[in-house]
């Protein structure tokens, strides 16, 4: 399909070209682009303060475009911001429902402002309630929900008016592990009904289990893309961590072999980041280190994860704002 001389591939219902966003005279999103594939689950990963919460205001039409270009399910965000709404869906991070209003009023109320009919929006409100399991407090005021429930409401309203993609800004925080797992039963099934996820969470394992791709931005960029699978394997087959009498030292030493991808310092020890399986490799790390003089104190050898990932790309924990020191590998982009 062609738009105003643009070629926009079929299969991507969001792309997003060269965004900029500053307040004031800090440059909050910085030349971003990507895309994500119509179906998919698509996760934009940043710390705070990174850019991911400007770039989510932007594509759901709260902040204004300034500079870049944004298409969302074949329409122009700058031109067409009410054809983009009506595609799109939204659950806050933030819970935003009138504590007055019984659950099947939210639903009502929402399905009356985008004007649908009233029999099509009383057989969406009964199918939605049967999909997140609150047919049972279809007239109890939302005050009385749990927080999962309420949660869950909140997902059902987003959904009111089948949008072709649904914005869910970290839709689990502060939700028990086991209401957690439930929420990512009804991500799934929604997904597979054909609507397109765009995630945002603190929660690595949620972005892992997840998502078809992701994004982690800081800085106000894109700084790594790919599959979690790549992601992970960029960073190598294994991770070893080691604490040791000097930890320095043993970083020059490890540096130097052609198994290690690289090293990079962690709280009181080290983190290697070896290309082979480090069971095999293991011992001869140990080997090294003491014909170094080097005393190994504590080790611990795992796969590479989502954590590892996002610490080794930001230099930090999500939730943390101190910074470092990292060795950059990046998987390609796509």
């Amino acid at each position: 399909m062609e738009q105003n001389g643009v070629l926009i591939l079929e299969d991507n219902i969001i792309e997003v070209n060269n965004l900029e966003y500053f307040f004031d005279e800090i440059k909050a999103v910085d030349d971003i682009s990507f895309k994500v594939r119509k179906g998919e689950i698509f996760s934009f990963l940043g710390p705070n303060g990174a850019g991911k919460s400007t770039v989510i205001n932007i594509l759901t039409t709260l902040l204004p475009m300034q500079k870049g270009r944004v298409t969302i399910a074949g329409h122009d965000l700058r031109t067409e911001p009410e054809k983009v709404r009506e595609s799109i869906g939204i659950v806050f991070q933030e819970l935003t429902l009138d504590r007055d209003m019984t659950v099947q009023e939210i639903l009502e109320y929402h399905g009356r402002l985008y004007s649908m009919p009233k029999t099509q929006r009383q057989a969406r409100v009964d199918e939605l309630l049967s999909l997140v399991e609150l047919e049972a407090k279809r007239n109890v005021l939302t005050r009385h929900l749990s927080g999962g429930m309420k949660r869950r409401l909140e997902i059902a309203r987003g959904l009111m008016t089948r949008p072709k993609v649904l914005f869910m800004d970290e839709p689990t925080i502060g939700l028990d592990p086991q209401t957690r797992i439930r929420i990512w039963e009804y991500v799934r099934d929604i997904n597979r009904q054909g609507t397109t996820i765009f995630l945002t969470t603190h929660y690595m394992d949620e972005a892992d289990q997840l998502s078809d791709y992701i994004s982690i931005v800081d800085h106000g960029q894109i700084i790594a893309t790919g599959k979690p699978w790549e992601l992970k394997n960029a960073l190598g087959q294994d991770i070893i961590y080691l604490e040791t009498s000097d930890n320095q030292g043993a970083s020059n030493i490890l540096e130097g072999l052609d198994t290690v991808r690289g090293v990079r310092d962690k709280s009181k020890g080290i983190i290697v980041m070896v290309n082979v399986d480090g069971t095999h490799l293991l011992p001869e790390i140990m080997e090294k280190l003491q014909k170094g003089g080097i005393k190994i104190r504590v080790v611990n050898l795992k796969k590479p994860s989502m954590d590892d990932v996002f610490v080794h790309y930001t230099g930090r924990e999500l939730r943390d704002t101190g910074t470092e020191k990292t060795v950059v590998v990046k998987p390609g982009g796509r």
